[in-house]
């Protein structure tokens, strides 16, 4: 009964979805029926993972019940999610006026960019992100594990390399990010950036590499688990975005980066006269700070601070109010 319900269910939905694309495809364009579009995709990976499920669930001479039941559990929140996807893409596209991501970023618009070993030696620095090479930053903040509800501290080190990515005909500078928890390492991210001629900072991509210890294991050394969240400008549809303005104007909203279903960061200017404090750096009434958010993550939502010269100093969540501060910030030249 389970697999024929199933099946029918499955059936005139994918008719509907199919023949409610091909009319929105003949019809519409923009940044909400993008966000609708998007919709009918996952709708269809949750059906997939349904499928997936009871693939497993099957694979048994004695199937439970429990195994089903928990794959239809499974993707009822699933199908939710998607729901406050679609709503939280939405408002987005209403603060940008229903706007196509149209960036001036690739070969095109390559001589409006810098090269960006020259930055600090002859071109001047974004003041939110000086990137000059040898810059780092070290940043420190506890969390609640979700698992054992024990409090866990995270040391994060963000170093200017001198190595370039060329993509999409510019050429942006390899900024890395570690991360570690409690001394292991979680996440090793090779950020990719480049800096326009009016001194704006752009987000070309990233390789995330994600890490796991596993009790027993002999070495326990940290192993790759995914790169979820990697993308690169030019590759399936993804396109750059500004990081950080030079000048930044509040009210602004700003799209980061777009590789649907991966990273679809957004940043809100909120004041450029604010004031906060760090171990490694504080700022009075001339701080940058900014809410940023995606719609992948709905509700979740976080304010940062940035001192002029130095960058990044602070990052709250409000829901939570953990704080991640910077420690220590070693300037070429400071």
């Amino acid at each position: 009964m389970f697999f024929l319900s199933m099946r029918c269910t499955v059936a005139v939905l994918l008719c509907w979805i199919v023949l409610s694309v091909e009319t929105t495809l003949a019809d519409e364009f923009g940044c909400s029926e993008s966000a609708r579009l998007l919709r009918y995709a996952c709708e269809f990976d949750t059906r997939e993972g349904l499928f997936e499920s009871s693939a497993v669930c099957s694979d048994s001479s004695a199937p439970e019940d429990a195994c089903f039941a928990a794959a239809e559990d499974e993707f009822a929140e699933n199908r939710e999610e998607c729901e406050d996807v679609l709503e939280a893409r939405l408002e987005v596209c209403e603060a940008l006026d229903d706007a196509v991501h149209e960036p001036g970023f690739g070969e095109d618009f390559a001589a409006n960019f810098v090269d960006p070993l020259l930055i600090g030696n002859g071109i001047t620095p974004n003041p939110y992100l000086p990137l000059v090479q040898g810059n780092t930053w070290i940043y420190e903040g506890t969390s609640i594990d979700e698992d054992d509800g024990e409090e866990v501290t995270e040391i994060i080190t963000v170093t200017v390399t001198g190595d370039t990515k060329l993509i999409q005909g510019i050429t942006c500078l390899v900024v890395n990010d570690t991360a570690e928890e409690d001394g292991e390492v979680i996440e090793n991210t090779d950020d990719w950036f480049a800096q326009d001629v009016d001194g704006n900072v752009w987000y070309c991509g990233e390789i995330a590499e994600n890490f796991e210890t596993f009790e027993g294991d002999e070495p326990e050394v940290p192993e790759l688990v995914d790169i979820e969240g990697s993308w690169k400008a030019g590759r399936e549809g993804s396109k750059a975005g500004m990081l950080i303005p030079f000048s930044p104007v509040p009210g602004d909203v700003i799209r980061q980066e777009v590789a649907y279903g991966e990273a679809e960061d957004v940043v809100e200017i909120v004041s450029i006269t604010a004031s906060e404090s760090a171990p490694g750096g504080s700022c009075t009434d001339t701080c940058l700070h900014t809410i940023d958010f995606t719609p992948l993550e709905p509700g979740v939502k976080e304010n940062k601070f940035y001192a002029p010269g130095i960058g990044l100093i602070v990052e709250v969540e409000p829901e939570t109010g953990e704080r991640l501060e910077l420690l220590e910030f070693d300037g070429v030249g400071s």
